[in-house]
């Protein structure tokens, strides 16, 4: 198969037009191609001579692939459904609103971190995603032109990827890539605390942390990441770090009935949480096959929220999008 040139840095396609003997200028056309022009095929560069083109096309093609079906839920939410290099599908859906279309990317396909409530984390880990794969989820689709914000919140852990996501980030964000600003971009996490402070230090994205509950015992039981990279250690990291400007910090909690929606839980989160600038994401459950819990009743999670807002906590309730199409939060599988 040949070499994809989307997801190449500069340096990398200065590498390949060196490889081939070409003029150096050659990079910084690529480069414009791939990711100012969005073509899809090497043959559409037409400032590169012929056959400068037909050396390209014997080793490299400009890669990406289209998705191979899509599904619109009844508030607009879209579900596209893309084929991977590892050979197992992944999902990204396309959230809008009235000022803003945001893209919901995946990073892998499947999840080692194993979260008893999460459809992509009961698959198991089936492959990490290529920054030119996670680049091609925002190109190819229908939207592509119109997306204003990105939320790596798909499918996957995004900083068990660290390396291939930071390169796809550095393409969103670098004048030569898409020129977005980091602020346009939350990467979410349950916590990978090597990957998480190096993010934190080199990059200016927004973060949302996993959290669902601030008992350790209890976070374990669905959470079994909590044992390596415990959520008391993951907040204490954070607050090294300054969110009082324009990045920010937000925690997905998402409400179980009966396990994590009691005041025990809201004051033991605003004692965790006390002194952090940042934003509590409160998050009605959706139900998955096979699982044992309920999402809260609705008078049960706002009395959550008005606690944490009491008690000085900045706390929303988030708005379902795409449930109808398994593209709510929790129930991307790579599957219809």
């Amino acid at each position: 198969m040949k070499k994809w040139l989307l997801g190449m840095t500069p340096a990398e396609v200065k590498k390949v037009v060196e490889e081939l003997a070409l003029p150096s200028f050659t990079a910084g056309q690529i480069i414009g191609w791939i990711y100012g022009k969005r073509v899809s095929e090497i043959d559409q560069m037409s400032n590169l001579s012929k056959i400068t083109r037909s050396l390209l096309s014997e080793n490299y093609q400009v890669g990406g692939f289209s998705p191979s079906e899509s599904q619109i839920s009844i508030d607009g939410t879209k579900k596209y459904l893309f084929p991977s290099l590892s050979g197992s599908p992944v999902e990204s859906v396309m959230i809008p609103e009235a000022d803003r279309k945001t893209i919901c990317v995946s990073s892998q396909s499947g999840c080692k971190m194993a979260c008893r409530f999460c459809m992509t984390g009961r698959m198991g880990f089936r492959g990490n995603l290529r920054a030119g794969e996670i680049i091609s989820q925002f190109i190819n689709i229908e939207e592509s032109s119109e997306l204003t914000n990105a939320v790596f919140m798909g499918m996957g852990e995004p900083l068990d990827n660290y390396t291939e996501v930071m390169k796809a980030i550095e393409i969103l964000t670098s004048d030569w890539g898409f020129g977005w600003s980091p602020k346009r971009i939350t990467l979410s996490s349950i916590g990978v605390a090597p990957a998480l402070k190096d993010f934190l230090e080199n990059s200016k994205c927004h973060l949302a942390i996993s959290l669902h509950n601030p008992f350790d015992s209890e976070r374990l039981e669905l959470m079994p990441m909590q044992k390596a990279w415990p959520i008391d250690e993951t907040i204490n990291l954070i607050k090294e770090y300054d969110f009082t400007g324009q990045r920010r910090v937000s925690f997905e909690y998402i409400m179980f009935d009966g396990w994590n929606d009691s005041k025990r839980h809201a004051d033991a989160l605003t004692r965790m949480l006390r002194g952090l600038e940042c934003r509590v994401n409160l998050i009605r459950f959706h139900e998955i096959p096979d699982f044992h819990l309920r999402t809260s009743p609705l008078p049960v999670i706002e009395m959550f929220r008005d606690r944490l807002n009491r008690s000085g906590i900045v706390s929303t309730i988030r708005a379902s999008r795409g449930e109808d199409i398994m593209a709510a939060c929790g129930m991307l599988s790579g599957s219809k």
